[in-house]
């Protein structure tokens, strides 16, 4: 009670200070309008008789009156948009909270029409948090279409037996499923109300079917970290323009993925930001096939560090790898065919280091590795694959290996393993102290004096450690 007392006094106090100040800035822009009429037409200054001084006083009361006006109107309709934007979104919440699926659904539909009907970027932005945020509750893909379950877990923590119970609610699927359609349809370029320079974090949340084809995702932060995809997921053509992309440590279940065309990254960061902004894909597990085929990648980052890939089929053909730094260290390259036919690696520092080629053929078909200096030294400086361990069938033919440096040094061959047909035009490229040697294949094999001198060790071949 004390508190609303005090909130209507604040209230009133505010619409004094902006009425008051009306009145002062009419009465400055009148001061001010007289003196420059009087300074360019030269007006000079006569006694005013009494009708006269009415009129003055009468004019300069009628504009500080519709100044005041203006400011009461003003107040009263932006209290008038408060409200019913309160109004409005605290029903929409109420029906995302009712136990029928089908209140829930036209929920969502609620929710979506306040974000669209009131564009405030801080309003829109609350209204999808709380669709996002729906997405991140518990969720069982199992029982999703069953009535209300629950599940209890047991959890030790810090010497003290913890035991939460979950509720998954009834015929939750076709729920997410619409906020996913809801979302997705206004991040499309075709979307006649456009959601896209909002920020959305889907961290932690069950995504089944995610279809995200052409969508625009603009925001200062989009974050899918944690998210389970489950089912067929796209992202075809999908542009990722805003400064951090992140889906770090989530996780492709069940199906393909498709990534095919997608742009990602945007040079809107302050150097400062560099560090802690980017495209990264670190952590995530594909265990279904995935294509990043065509896909654009700029940017301060892309980094695919700690990444399993381990479906029969993953390809980055003609794929173009541009940001400062590129990265698929203790990468994990596994499955049938992992191909980078194609592709281009362009970034100034680019790394494979301590990689896992263990796929059945992993490919690198026409592919250019790292480029020559150019103007303000943006050429690649290293390429590192050193301690990586090629233990399938790797191939190089026709690839161009280029920048300052490209290092295997201590890196595990023990596979079939071809660089017949690739062009070293690093300045250095360094196979020094391999942990194994075993199913290598060179063009100068038969003729080691035919070996390109920038190619290291000398004398060769390279003697494994032991």
């Amino acid at each position: 009670m004390r508190w609303g007392r005090f909130g209507n006094r604040l209230h009133r106090a505010a619409l004094l200070l902006a009425v008051l100040g009306a009145v002062a800035g009419g009465l400055v822009i009148a001061g001010l309008t007289w003196w420059l009429l009087w300074w360019l037409l030269g007006a000079k200054a006569e006694t005013p008789n009494q009708l006269d001084l009415t009129k003055i006083a009468l004019s300069v009361a009628a504009g500080v009156g519709g100044a005041v006006a203006l400011v009461v109107a003003y107040r009263r309709q932006r209290d008038l948009e408060r409200g019913r934007f309160a109004e409005l979104f605290g029903a929409a919440a109420r029906q995302l909270g009712d136990a029928d699926p089908a209140v829930r659904i036209a929920g969502v539909y609620a929710m979506a029409g306040v974000a669209d009907e009131f564009s405030a970027p801080s309003r829109r932005q609350q209204c999808i948090d709380v669709l996002c945020g729906y997405l991140r509750l518990p969720y069982d893909a199992a029982g999703g279409s069953n009535h209300l379950v629950s599940r209890a877990e047991s959890a030790d923590e810090a010497g003290t037996k913890i035991e939460r119970v979950y509720q998954f609610r009834q015929n939750d699927r076709e729920v997410r499923r619409t906020i996913v359609k809801v979302i997705a349809d206004h991040l499309k370029r075709s979307a006649d109300i456009s959601w896209s320079a909002r920020d959305f974090t889907f961290n932690g949340a069950v995504i089944e079917k995610a279809d995200f084809r052409y969508a625009v995702f603009a925001g200062r932060h989009t974050s899918f970290a944690r998210v389970v995809f489950s089912d067929k997921t796209m992202f075809e053509r999908a542009l990722f323009v805003g400064p951090h992309v992140t889906f770090r440590d989530a996780s492709f279940r069940d199906g393909p993925v498709s990534f095919d065309r997608a742009e990602f990254g945007t040079n809107r960061v302050e150097k400062a930001e560099l560090a802690g902004f980017g495209t990264t894909f670190a952590g995530v597990t594909f265990e279904g096939s995935v294509s990043f085929e065509g896909v654009s990648f700029s940017g301060p980052r892309t980094t695919f560090a700690g990444a399993r890939f381990l479906g029969s089929r993953t390809s980055f053909q003609d794929t173009r790898f541009q940001a400062e730094l590129t990265s698929f260290e203790r990468t994990v390259l596994d499955g049938e065919h992992i191909a980078f036919d194609r592709a281009e690696l362009a970034s100034p520092r680019i790394t494979f280091k301590a990689a896992q080629f263990y796929a059945t053929l992993t490919a690198f078909d026409e592919a250019k590795i790292g480029t020559p200096n150019r103007l303000r030294n943006r050429g690649t400086r290293e390429t590192d694959f050193s301690q990586a361990e090629f233990h399938g069938g790797v191939r190089f033919p026709r690839t161009v290996l280029g920048g300052r440096v490209v290092d295997f040094t201590e890196g595990d061959f023990f596979g079939d393993i071809s660089f017949v047909g690739t062009r070293f035009a690093a300045q250095e490229t360094h196979f020094d102290r391999p942990k194994a040697w075993v199913g290598t294949h060179f063009d100068w094999d038969d003729a080691p004096t035919r070996k390109p001198t920038s190619v290291k060790p000398n004398p060769w071949p390279p003697t494994a450690a032991v």
